[in-house]
């Protein structure tokens, strides 16, 4: 019985990504290794990217010091303590004192009146009857 080869390894095929023609060699289907991963990634689903959350500027971002508790508006680290300081949100400085302060201190809801808090005084939210 002659000895056949079970593959014409002796055909020249075409590429499928870029179209070369090429002599494959055993399983060989791709001309080289960069189509063979040109074809895993068109392969490949594209996972979607979730974007980033945005976040506010370091110069309009109040921290807070965790062991003193004093508020910086834009400094991340306290400088008597010598600690990093926590995130609390964007804000500024407050126009009567000059303090820092921020949006979520003067949005915070005020679940037993259900208004919010500003200062000293609740606002408290009108409600209108549907027209």
């Amino acid at each position: 019985m002659p000895d056949t080869p079970s593959r014409n390894d002796d055909l020249t095929i075409a590429c499928p990504i870029c179209g070369h023609g090429f002599r494959p060699i055993g399983r060989r289907r791709f001309c080289s290794d960069a189509c063979r991963q040109a074809a895993w990634r068109a392969r490949q689903p594209v996972a979607p990217v979730a974007p980033i959350p945005p976040r506010s500027p370091r110069p309009v971002t109040v921290y807070e010091c965790p062991e003193c508790e004093t508020r910086y508006l834009g400094t991340q680290s306290c400088p008597d303590c010598h600690l990093f300081c926590r995130r609390i949100g964007p804000g500024g400085a407050c126009p009567h004192c000059d303090e820092p302060i921020a949006l979520v201190d003067l949005v915070s809801n005020n679940d037993a009146t259900n208004g919010r808090l500003l200062g000293n005084s609740i606002i408290t939210p009108t409600l209108t009857a549907p027209i």
